[in-house]
């Protein structure tokens, strides 16, 4: 079989495009579809346990990655407050926060260790390596000040 030089620079093109091509990231991301800013505290299990983690801050029509890479676990649990008009997205896992900038390991004894305990609502990827979650419609409780 002869290749002309045209046909092996050609193919000799194609393999070096393939071996740059760039590799496929996985993360967590949220996006906030809702005309206010958001926080959003993030709760999983790793290695190491439970950990919770907060606050990402959102702008309206906008997405952010909470974790980058692969993701490690099925399940991940989401809490968000909206800033400008007030109330929250939750749910049932009851996982510890606080108001400010925060990492907590562990779910237990919230309240006598510092923190609050917040129902963080459940978002089940499938084990896919990468997820989107959006925000968007009511929400499920009013903030209270």
């Amino acid at each position: 079989m002869r290749f002309g030089l045209a046909g092996i620079i050609g193919l000799t093109g194609l393999i070096a495009l393939a071996s740059w091509s760039t590799p496929v990231r996985a993360d967590l991301k949220i996006c906030n579809n809702t005309g206010s800013r958001i926080g959003v505290a993030l709760g999983y299990k790793d290695t190491k346990g439970w950990a919770t983690e907060g606050w990402w801050n959102v702008d309206p029509q906008a997405c952010e990655t909470l974790l980058e890479g692969d993701l490690i676990a099925r399940y991940y649990y989401l809490f968000a407050v909206d800033y400008d008009k007030g109330g929250s997205w939750g749910g049932n896992a009851n996982l510890c926060s606080r108001d400010k900038l925060f990492t907590i390991r562990g779910i237990s004894d919230c309240e006598s260790r510092g923190y609050k305990k917040s129902g963080f609502f459940e978002v089940d990827t499938g084990e896919e390596a990468d997820w989107t979650v959006t925000l968007s419609g009511p929400k499920t409780t009013e903030a209270s000040q």
